[in-house]
């Protein structure tokens, strides 16, 4: 069983527009309401394929009752940790090219006890050698290191983890000896300090992050897929997607493939990318279901050019 952390969860509503207008009055084609937060969108995914996972997460206020109910009716495996804080509400405007605009709360802060009580609802968890991944930003007054501090519990009770999130806390995280990171290009350049113009740069900044504690990293390249690099070295693919509609949750979807499929190796790459792309041809924070994935589409190259241009993909 595969138990993901979320911290800082939210409802997600999407809104489709025609084009997005500064100070004009828009009328939404369509809208939908979506429970979210990465490590959530993780165990969604893991679930709409058949994989067994558990989602602990915080939750607080009306929201927070809703978005329990939501997984609830869902079927997500789950442990809901009560906090004191409601949880945050996110507004996604998606148009019709794929680009997509987020406002996102800050979400509430957590006490040392709530954050206590989500370490010790993951341990309690009997998945002795399994994997945990911790996912997405810290709430608000939360230390950069919380994410450091879990997954140094969790490697002390023999769980693997993996991390996604961003700025300190992925430097803080790194440290604390995770099997698997993934950033973004984004988040990847950010860790090491320099943009990322080319695949060499990638593979050398995800090479740096190894070095300082990482046992693997998993990059998510936007439209130009995703590289991996571990201990046999650097392997690259992509999943090209013909009618793009939201990348929220996008690089979600891409963990969860990646863990449901070994996490090691090209096949494990080949199959996050393949749910990468399924979940960018969806709406809103929809997880992509076994009908929805195009493994066929997947190109893996085993030996990447370095020299390839990197332009700034969206977020994923």
């Amino acid at each position: 069983m595969i138990v993901t952390v979320t911290l800082n969860p939210s409802l997600d509503r999407t809104i489709d527009i025609s084009a997005l207008a500064r100070g004009a009055v828009i009328r939404a084609a369509s809208a939908r309401l979506d429970p979210a937060g990465k490590g959530v969108n993780v165990a969604r995914a893991l679930l709409a394929n058949g994989k067994r996972s558990r989602a602990v997460l915080s939750c607080g206020g009306d929201d927070g009752q809703r978005l329990v109910r939501m997984l609830a009716a869902e079927g997500v495996d789950m442990l809901a940790v009560p906090i004191a804080g409601s949880t945050r509400s996110n507004i996604t405007l998606s148009e019709p090219d794929g680009t997509v605009t987020k406002i996102n709360e800050l979400g509430p802060s957590l006490s040392k006890d709530e954050l206590d009580t989500v370490a010790a609802a993951v341990l309690d968890c009997d998945v002795p050698g399994g994997w945990v991944a911790v996912c997405g930003s810290l709430p608000p007054g939360v230390p950069a290191d919380a994410y450091a501090d879990l997954c140094v519990r969790f490697r002390a009770a023999g769980r693997r983890v993996a991390v996604d999130t961003s700025g300190a806390a992925l430097l803080d995280a790194v440290a604390a000896g995770p099997a698997v990171v993934k950033p973004n290009q984004e988040e990847l350049g950010e860790a090491v300090g320099a943009p990322l113009r080319n695949l060499g740069e990638v593979i050398e900044a995800a090479q740096q992050l190894r070095t300082w504690g990482a046992g693997a990293v998993l990059a998510s390249l936007g439209a130009h897929g995703a590289v991996l690099v571990d201990d046999h070295g650097a392997v690259m693919g992509d999943s090209p997607v013909l009618g793009p509609r939201s990348t929220v949750g996008a690089g979600d979807a891409l963990l969860a493939g990646f863990l449901a499929a070994g996490a090691r190796g090209p096949e494990a790459l080949a199959e996050a990318l393949a749910w990468g792309a399924a979940a960018v041809s969806l709406p809103g924070s929809r997880m992509p279901r076994a009908e929805d994935i195009r493994r066929d589409r997947v190109r893996i190259h085993n030996r990447p050019d370095f020299h390839r241009a990197m332009t700034l993909p969206l977020p994923a």
